[in-house]
């Protein structure tokens, strides 16, 4: 019963990293825009040192684990990549504040903040202890990130326009919740299943909005704004001009999503 439990839980997993690789590579055409123009053009790149942070707070998680981790570690050392990447060719092509301000975000939150949390988590804890500290730390930064969608949501019913949620990427993020959230529930590792129990509930939300909006007459707003997203979850940033929206990330409805 346990290998017939831990066979599907294998199933579910690869179809979550097979989702995770292609909502992690979403932003690539925004990069190879930002290449051609050798301009950042006003992206911020919050969401980009957002699930650099969380790919590594799982595969640490998982590494810890050891136990039925191999899934965990795949997605995120691809998704460790991938965002250094972006990062890197932000750093390159951003103004000097913007990537002054991403050298500040990585300092804080990469370096220093992953680095406070592993050696004290090292040397202050053991075990399975260990483990389930690790496991709450990155339950929580995820529950926090899956809330990012009630900012586009609220964005849609003022504007009753759906422009900044396009219904492929916030069904494939839903998918994505589905299968990470069996996996965890097979594997009775609920730091993974639990987020994504929210990730499956804001995934349907937007989808139901989509579909409520879809038709609407848009009504225009005075402050604009420029629609990115981290980890498959959408954060706003301010930008004067014209409204154009960006997907930026992957889905923990992808483990590094998880």
């Amino acid at each position: 019963m346990a290998m017939h439990r831990e066979s599907w839980a294998f199933v579910f997993g690869l179809l979550g990293n097979i989702i995770s690789f292609g909502v992690f590579l979403a932003p690539l055409p925004t990069f190879y825009q930002i290449y051609k123009k050798k301009s950042t053009e006003g992206f911020q790149s919050l969401p980009y040192v957002v699930a650099l942070f969380s790919a590594m707070l799982w595969i640490y998680y998982a590494f810890v684990k050891r136990e039925s981790a191999l899934l965990l570690i795949t997605i995120n050392t691809f998704g460790i990549v991938v965002e250094s990447i972006y990062l890197t060719i932000f750093l390159i092509y951003a103004p000097r504040k913007p990537r002054l301000t991403t050298i500040k975000l990585l300092l804080l939150l990469n370096v220093f903040g992953f680095g406070a949390m592993l050696l004290s988590t090292l040397y202050l804890s053991k075990g399975a202890k260990r483990l389930a500290i690790i496991g709450w730390i990155c339950l929580v930064f995820n529950i926090s990130v899956f809330a990012a969608p009630l900012f586009i949501i609220k964005r849609v019913i003022k504007t009753r326009s759906v422009e900044y949620m396009p219904f492929t990427l916030s069904m494939f993020l839903t998918i994505n919740a589905v299968m990470w959230f069996f996996y965890g529930l097979l594997l009775r590792d609920y730091y993974v299943a639990l987020p994504n129990t929210l990730g499956f509930l804001f995934g349907i939300i937007q989808m139901v909005m989509y579909l409520m909006y879809r038709n609407a007459t848009p009504v225009a707003l005075d402050e604009p704004v420029k629609v990115q997203e981290a980890n498959g979850h959408i954060i706003g940033a301010v930008k004067m001009g014209t409204m154009e929206p960006n997907h930026a990330g992957a889905g923990l409805g992808a483990v590094g999503k998880v």
